[in-house]
């Protein structure tokens, strides 16, 4: 009997233990501000993250995320060269719009460099590193319409969908205010890792290079 009730009060104290022992862990969202910063591919675009945080200890933790922005838009002055010398003209001008949709996931390690995830005074600072996956939608529509069995042409008219394994890097400023409520600043660059060539993307080496910019609120639980 004595030995059932010590096994007992053993594992109610282990229980408790590991209750406190679990990592605490925030919700934090913010709208976006997105900059493509790859020539001949430039444009803003507007979308809004959402990340769940895991603070494994009060200065190092996972975070995971994820990210949609609206069309971003640019157009490109391109020229379409004759496949056989008896096409004539040898090469054609034309303008092509184009629009990119992108959505980012992404999951890797938050530290912080000052302060902490769970600091009640002052300012943190933070960095984040990890990888993702880049989605795309890439539309085209030329201002002139190329025959391609006759002429190539450095872009594809149409539509088509892309896939890039990318880098996660940025840093962060984060403040508390009333209760576990924190106001946060962040500022991230999406560097593409590797992704099939796309004949839709005018630039595909290290493309979409993309820098995020946003504020909100990070809730801690």
């Amino acid at each position: 009997m004595y030995k059932k009730l010590y096994i007992q009060a053993i594992l109610c104290i282990f229980i408790t233990i590991q209750a406190w022992a679990q990592p605490r862990f925030s919700i934090a969202t913010h709208p976006e501000v997105l900059r493509s910063l790859r020539k001949e591919q430039q444009f803003w675009a507007f979308g809004h993250n959402t990340q769940a945080q895991f603070h494994l200890t009060p200065k190092d933790g996972i975070y995971v995320s994820f990210g949609y922005y609206s069309a971003g838009k640019f157009e490109n002055q391109l020229e379409a060269k004759a496949k056989d010398i008896i096409y004539a003209p040898q090469q054609i001008a034309f303008t092509n719009q184009a629009g990119l949709n992108t959505k980012h996931f992404a999951a890797g390690w938050k530290k912080f460099l000052k302060g902490n995830a769970e600091a009640e005074e002052s300012w943190n600072l933070y960095s984040i590193a990890g990888f993702g996956l880049l989605f795309g939608k890439i539309s085209n529509v030329h201002s002139s319409s190329v025959d391609t069995t006759k002429y190539v042409v450095p872009v594809l008219e149409g539509a088509a969908k892309l896939t890039r394994l990318t880098y996660d890097i940025g840093l962060g400023v984060d403040v508390p205010t009333k209760g576990d409520i924190y106001f946060y600043s962040e500022a991230k660059l999406c560097v593409p890792a590797w992704g099939y060539p796309s004949n839709y993307l005018l630039v595909n080496d290290k493309a979409p290079f993309m820098a995020t910019f946003g504020a909100g609120i990070r809730i801690l639980f």
